[in-house]
């Protein structure tokens, strides 16, 4: 393993042990509202510290992108930072969580890695050295039948968010022949779900870098496709994404194509 990922996988494992010793608390815990449906908790906090300790008592030169704390440091190694994706879900003890650190190398993700505590189930990945789940090497999934494809989504819900009507189709038209869709709540996991081959695609509006760098990185190792709606490569600037398997991203956005461009038009923005 290379010592930056190994660094990574020390961090997010004890940002991950900080949200577990935190669950017996959760009734006593300080939540701030940052925004609609957008919630800070001591807990997160807590995490955020711990895997910024580590990160910066191996390397203290270097950069930090948070979701809490902010960006700070000026290096050409930048650390992408969640220190609990699904929030909503961890407040309400709903089992569905994740921490996520990744290491920029002059703006391009180099080592991902997101951490499900709960499971603790770890998923890494080094540029050009494939992605792994706890060790083994993880592919995405080989399916190619649209209808037998399994899907994840997360809900638009913020005001940055496109166009919802647009999106509402797409959902309708992804039930409709598809064979089913999972809404997790922790996009970082969805996208390690995909490149593990849980789910054969997935697709969200109005993410943060940190939601996705790692798991970005993970399923680019994996073999599966990622970029913005759009088909672009700016989905970590965007916040808009789409991924899957390369049969079934295919088959998606030619399903899709109508709404996105919806999506995307100008009377939309």
């Amino acid at each position: 393993m290379h010592a930056m990922l190994n660094v990574a996988v020390m961090a997010a494992r004890r940002g991950g042990d900080s949200l577990i010793r935190n669950i017996p608390k959760l009734h006593k815990l300080k939540i701030e509202q940052k925004g609609r449906n957008d919630f800070v908790s001591e807990a997160d906090r807590a995490a955020e510290s711990a895997v910024i300790d580590v990160i910066l008592k191996h390397y203290p030169d270097h950069a930090i992108i948070a979701e809490e704390s902010g960006a700070y440091g000026n290096s050409e190694y930048t650390w992408v930072i969640d220190p609990l994706d699904g929030t909503t879900n961890y407040l309400h003890g709903f089992p569905v969580f994740c921490v996520s650190v990744a290491l920029m190398h002059n703006g391009r993700v180099e080592h991902g890695v997101v951490y499900d505590p709960m499971r603790q189930e770890l998923f890494t990945a080094s540029r050009g050295q494939g992605a792994q789940l706890d060790g083994r090497k993880i592919r995405v999934s080989g399916q190619q039948q649209l209808e037998r494809a399994l899907l994840g989504t997360g809900l638009p819900f913020r005001e940055s968010n496109l166009a919802i009507p647009p999106y509402m189709r797409m959902l309708e038209k992804a039930m409709m022949n598809t064979s089913g869709i999972r809404r997790g709540g922790a996009a970082a996991l969805d996208l390690c779900y995909v490149a593990s081959g849980r789910l054969d695609l997935f697709w969200e509006t109005g993410l943060a870098i940190w939601d996705i760098a790692a798991g970005a990185l993970i399923i680019r190792e994996a073999g599966g496709i990622i970029t913005g709606l759009d088909g672009g490569d700016e989905y970590l600037q965007t916040g808009h994404v789409l991924t899957g398997t390369p049969k079934i991203y295919t088959a998606i956005t030619k399903l899709f194509g109508p709404d996105i461009e919806e999506m995307f038009s100008p009377s939309q923005s």
